[in-house]
């Protein structure tokens, strides 16, 4: 009983990918759910979809991504009714992500009756982070009754890249040190000390932190009061335009990181900027976690941009030498595992992420299975 189907459910999409113990089996993704275009009316048509093209003998259980656990959730959850209702009760701190993923486990649980689905909050692993990592210096008690708080995303992300890159340098998970930098089109950074995670970028959503590719990261609170009193635009209007048209879109209208670097090489200033402003905010991560963890290992590149951009990866580590650290040309280049010069004091590692593999593993941990 090693089969574990990953369902990652998204507004109008559905990705899928069947694992038998850690090979892969069958993947795919159902896009456009309920648009003009689209082949599917609703998700439960599109999980149907799934499984009627999906070979699910002996499925040993369903994981499902959620973006949001809030503070009731830190570790792989088995579904019953009760988790779903606590996982609906967070929409109000997740509303673009966990309507989608209570949809999921609910068609989900309908379609396979007699299947574990085991909930892998993207949340889970920041739950390590000490209270002063978490808490913002606003009223307590307002805090507390709405729940304000840093909670953190990409977790199935940085807890398996940081587990990798012990592995890659032969050192124990326990005794190992990393900078995990997660930068796709939604990026984050994570400092994590043996294992554990002591700090992230991200926030109480996944707006905080680093520039994004449509996301604005970290701006000062009173650009919204801004808008909203002097500019005259409402709530939703400014939510849509740090969420969706912020970021490299809004810095350059681009978001896809290659047509950038493209347009940076031929010399356009809208895009020299815009990356100049993403490398400078990652930098000023990277910085304040070398404080945070004193020690560092390993600074580790991961997800699309990570693993594909060698500018990017050059850019956020230039000049750095006398700390330890450095990026090798050739090896940066051809992305090997370790990018950096041998010797090095901290090594500079490409780890490709694998979230739907970290997402089975955690759902067979869940129900006691071996992997």
């Amino acid at each position: 009983m090693t089969r574990v189907l990953v369902l990652n459910s998204g507004s109008s999409s559905v990705k899928y990918r069947l694992f038998d113990g850690t090979e892969t089996v069958s993947k795919g993704l159902v896009e456009k759910i309920g648009e003009p275009g689209g082949n599917t009316a609703d998700h439960r048509e599109a999980l149907q979809r799934i499984m009627s093209e999906t070979d699910l003998e002996g499925l040993a259980a369903v994981g499902h991504r959620v973006v949001h656990g809030g503070s009731d959730f830190t570790e792989p959850t088995v579904v019953d009714d009760d988790v779903v209702a606590r996982i609906e009760s967070l929409i109000p701190l997740a509303p673009l992500h966990n309507p989608a993923a209570v949809t999921g486990l609910e068609v989900a649980r309908k379609l396979l009756p007699d299947v574990p689905q085991v909930a892998i909050f993207d949340t889970a692993f920041h739950a390590t982070i000490p209270p002063e990592g978490v808490t913002w210096a606003i009223d307590a008690e307002l805090a507390a009754k709405w729940q304000i708080r840093r909670y953190g995303f990409h977790g199935t992300s940085h807890g398996y890249v940081a587990r990798r890159t012990a592995a890659i340098l032969g050192r124990p998970v326990e005794d190992t040190n990393v900078i995990t930098l997660h930068l796709g089109n939604g990026a984050s950074a994570t400092a994590v000390r043996g294992g554990r995670s002591v700090a992230t970028s991200m926030g109480l959503s996944p707006l905080d932190g680093l520039v994004m590719g449509t996301r604005s990261g970290s701006i000062d609170p009173t650009v919204i009061f801004h808008l909203h009193r002097v500019a005259g635009l409402p709530i939703d209007e400014i939510e849509s335009s740090l969420t969706r048209h912020g970021g490299m879109l809004g810095l350059c209208g681009d978001n896809d990181m290659r047509t950038v670097e493209q347009r940076r090489e031929a010399g356009d200033p809208a895009a020299v900027l815009a990356f100049d402003v993403y490398i400078r905010r990652l930098r000023e991560f990277i910085g304040s976690y070398l404080v945070v963890l004193g020690r560092v290992d390993a600074i580790t590149f991961t997800a699309g941009v990570g693993e594909h951009s060698p500018e990017v990866r050059a850019a956020a580590l230039a000049g750095l030498e006398p700390l330890g650290i450095a990026v090798d040309p050739t090896r940066n280049e051809a992305a090997e595992e370790i990018i950096s010069p041998d010797g090095s004091r901290t090594a500079v590692c490409v780890v490709p992420t694998d979230e739907e593999l970290e997402i089975a593993n955690q759902s067979r941990a869940a129900l006691g299975l071996a992997d």
